[in-house]
């Protein structure tokens, strides 16, 4: 099987990356955006997604900017954002169709990169700033998304666990922002931080499809009006290295049903290690699948739980298990997940249990080639690391890594932070 690669050129201070492919019959453009993770920047960061897909100089209006997308048959474009570890990162992106796919003759490339270029670069603007009637409606939607965190028991617990367990740490801030911070954000605030972010912020272009570098190179060079001198800053991280003098036991109390059970580790292992491999197979083996540990032990054979399943962060080098589980039965829980980490640690671990898991993430990765902004996101995962690894590269790591490399890495994962969300009702167990 052949992988697909990325050319990586370098246009002043910002790196394009791209991938010639003929497997998609559309192209997809892709900006991420770097930002410290920062409580003062968080919640303006948070906006910048929203108010660039607001209005260009040329389509000044959200129906002119619609309008121009349906002109382009129908493409997508979008704006997100998330954390990677300590890093904040702004995502914009597009999706268009391949002319040699349609009767088109113009090169739909060349209008899809000037118009991805002007939203970059060229935003709707008055009186030396954003437009004020859009900045206050994005700033009622990002209210309106932070105060609905709540609502979601399921992503509230996750978070609260995350503040939890990295007080202190930047990972704690939530990354939609602050409610405190809204009201003091106007057009002209805001647009001068988007200048500096768009003058300072490392910046990766990437564009896959039925392309060439170097026409991608040429469009991104005619039409980008970005200051491309001087250095970029680098956005420092923290280590992962963390050891744990004491397990936190934090409990929340609201109108619940059904208790929400987080339990925070510290892996001390990120994406950027050597048993990073190990590490992707240690919490498949723990929880990542419905053959793993939790699910077999804590949801099917003691019935504890509606769901119970690991993830990792792999730029934080936190592990994190989430369940649901009937309020009373909170303590019982507990111990079974932890004796599920104890016997990772003992390596208690079967042949049955390593084959289905590198079967299982394997397959997953393999699955990266088949969709564009999932091979994106693999290629910068790896850029923000700082270590090249391509994916025939983490596949072959995968299928090698054995028992006794599950077990190392077991033996490196602390329990931190235990989080409970319950009833408002009973007795406390934190």
């Amino acid at each position: 099987m052949t992988y697909a690669q990325f050319d990586t050129v370098s246009i002043g201070n910002i790196r394009v990356h791209v991938c010639a492919s003929e497997k998609f019959k559309t192209t997809t453009l892709v900006a991420n955006i770097q930002q410290e993770l920062k409580k003062d920047l968080v919640t303006r960061t948070a906006l910048l997604p929203q108010i660039l897909q607001r209005g260009t100089i040329s389509y000044p209006t959200t129906i002119d900017f619609k309008r121009y997308l349906d002109h382009l048959y129908g493409t997508i474009f979008y704006g997100d954002l998330f954390k990677r570890g300590e890093r904040h990162i702004i995502q914009l992106g597009m999706e268009v169709a391949n002319e040699q796919y349609l009767k088109e003759t113009k090169s739909l490339l060349a209008e899809a990169i000037r118009f991805f270029s002007e939203v970059l670069s060229k935003p709707v603007t008055e009186n030396r700033g954003f437009k004020s009637s859009y900045v206050e409606s994005e700033k009622k939607v990002l209210k309106q998304r932070i105060e609905s965190l709540q609502d979601d028991k399921i992503r509230y617990a996750a978070q609260r666990m995350t503040e939890e367990m990295c007080q202190g740490e930047p990972y704690a801030i939530f990354n939609h922002g602050q409610l405190e911070d809204i009201p003091v954000i106007d057009g002209e605030n805001l647009y001068t931080y988007y200048q500096d972010v768009i003058r300072t912020c490392p910046i990766d272009f990437y564009c896959v499809g039925n392309v060439t570098t170097d026409e991608v190179v040429q469009l991104l060079q005619q039409h980008l009006v970005l200051d491309l001198s001087g250095e970029r800053k680098k956005i420092s991280v923290a280590t992962v290295q963390h050891p744990v003098q004491k397990v936190k036991v934090v409990e929340d109390q609201l109108d619940v049903k059904q208790g929400k059970l987080n339990l925070g580790c510290r892996t001390q292992i990120s994406i950027q290690d050597e048993d990073y491999p190990a590490l992707l197979m240690y919490n498949g083996v723990l929880g990542g699948f419905p053959h793993s540990k939790l699910f077999m032990n804590v949801r099917e054979k003691a019935s504890l739980a509606y769901y119970c399943s690991s993830r990792i962060e792999s730029h934080k080098g936190l592990l994190n298990i989430q369940s649901g589980i009937e309020i009373a039965n909170y303590k019982q829980a507990v111990e079974i997940i932890q004796q599920q980490l104890e016997a990772m640690r003992q390596g208690e671990i079967n042949d049955k249990e390593v084959a289905q898991t590198k079967a299982t993430v394997s397959n997953q990765y393999r699955e990266v080639q088949d969709r564009s902004y999932e091979l994106i996101n693999y290629h910068y995962h790896h850029v923000l690391s700082g270590k090249d690894r391509p994916l025939e590269q983490l596949l072959e790591e995968i299928s090698s890594v054995s028992k006794q490399d599950i077990q190392r890495v077991a033996q490196k994962v602390e329990l931190d932070t235990i989080y409970f969300l319950r009833d408002q009702g009973g007795t406390s167990h934190a």
